[in-house]
């Protein structure tokens, strides 16, 4: 199991996901509540209180206390740290079509630390647009133009035939993390690393989910 470590402890890849689920709902807490208990978060979230417990000790700067719990703007602050939401991190992204475009009009990237500072595409009609405040540039002068702004992330949601190639240039311009909506599968150097957002697996799962679900309802009626 892949490890990950920021602070003094490592966690698991799937703690690392949790930590998101654990923010926003303390962000929601944030403002009417003062404290909050490990054994609340978990039965408000529907997780294992065991788990939940661990998760917060592996990142919280606080032990929590009998009855109490955490102190809530504290343990976000840990949370965000822990995760780097407290820098900017600069991204850049490929391919300015209706998702990608849809990314760039997003505003709640600022909340976790992401900033994308470029957009690339290579259809004319689209050189020199602004989307959502981000600017448009060929997609040749991402190399370049990722060394300048300082960009270590990079955002591919370009067509799968183009998806290599436009990877290969925003790790040629310094990109140290990629975050892929292509439907392909890409080939990057050693200390890269790539997320791919399978939009598809996703929706299989869901589907799945559904038939089952219908079945067993037909088997109580």
């Amino acid at each position: 199991m892949a490890e990950y470590r920021r602070g003094p402890q490592s966690i698991s890849k799937q703690a690392l996901q949790r930590m998101p689920l654990y923010l926003n709902y303390l962000r929601a807490q944030n403002g009417h509540k003062q404290s909050i208990s490990a054994p609340a978060i978990a039965a408000d979230l529907g997780l294992n209180e065991v788990q939940v417990r661990k998760d917060l000790a592996a990142v919280s700067s606080q032990a929590g206390k009998p009855k109490r719990g955490f102190d809530v703007a504290m343990l976000m602050r840990d949370i965000e740290r822990f995760l780097g939401y407290d820098d900017v991190n600069r991204a850049v992204l490929a391919g300015a079509g209706h998702l990608g475009g849809a990314l760039l009009s997003y505003r709640g990237f600022a909340a976790y630390g992401l900033e994308i500072v470029a957009a690339f595409d290579n259809r004319e009609e689209l050189m020199g647009k602004t989307i959502g405040g981000t600017q448009v540039f060929p997609i040749q002068k991402a190399p370049d133009l990722c060394k300048r702004l300082n960009a270590h992330i990079g955002i591919i949601t370009v067509p799968a035939a183009h998806a290599q190639e436009v990877c290969d240039k925003l790790v040629e311009g310094g990109v140290l993390a990629i975050w892929n909506f292509a439907s392909a599968h890409l080939t990057v150097p050693k200390g890269i690393l790539v997320h791919h957002e399978n939009m598809a697996a996703s929706l299989a799962a869901l589907s799945q989910h559904l038939r089952e679900q219908m079945k067993k309802d037909r088997g109580t009626e």
